[in-house]
């Protein structure tokens, strides 16, 4: 296991706007690869009432903060966070995925996300694009007068060139 990226907390005003613009509600399932913390699973079950949110954090100590986070909020029944690296674990019954990662790896990410999928979930990254694909959405939004870029993928329609 690697660290490809380094630990930059998502803040809340963006992972909320990312949440929003993805259309987060109660029949989603979202994954956060490289959940950090956990700010953005805990926000996505109460305030969007995901059914269901998966965190996967590579590193431990993370791992140990996002679960006394979860814990703390009473929300274990509905928010798993999973110690691994992202590249291993299976994402395939999310709906919504969400990624605060370098443009690199969001690129080596790319197959694993088409393979997993299904059509028609939904991609979220803050800040960095995946090279090839066609957003859905292009924002950006001013949290504290900085700015910060959200791009939504949606699987069957994320590829400039279709066939």
């Amino acid at each position: 296991m690697s660290v490809r990226v380094p630990y930059v907390p998502t803040p809340l005003g963006v992972a909320r706007k990312m949440l929003e613009i993805a259309g987060a509600g109660p029949d989603d399932i979202v994954y956060d690869l490289g959940c950090g913390d956990g700010r953005i699973l805990i926000l996505a079950v109460k305030e969007f009432g995901v059914k269901k949110a998966v965190g996967v954090e590579i590193r431990e100590e993370l791992v140990r903060e996002a679960r006394e986070k979860v814990a703390r909020e009473g929300l274990q029944d509905r928010i798993e966070v999973i110690q691994g690296d992202m590249f291993d674990v299976d994402i395939s019954e999310a709906t919504v995925v969400t990624l605060f990662l370098l443009t690199s790896v969001n690129d080596e990410l790319a197959p694993k996300l088409e393979r997993e999928l299904k059509p028609g979930t939904r991609i979220v990254s803050h800040e960095f694009q995946i090279t090839g694909w066609k957003p859905a959405v292009a924002a950006t939004i001013y949290d504290n007068s900085t700015s910060h870029n959200i791009y939504l993928y949606v699987i069957g329609s994320h590829r400039w060139n279709k066939g």
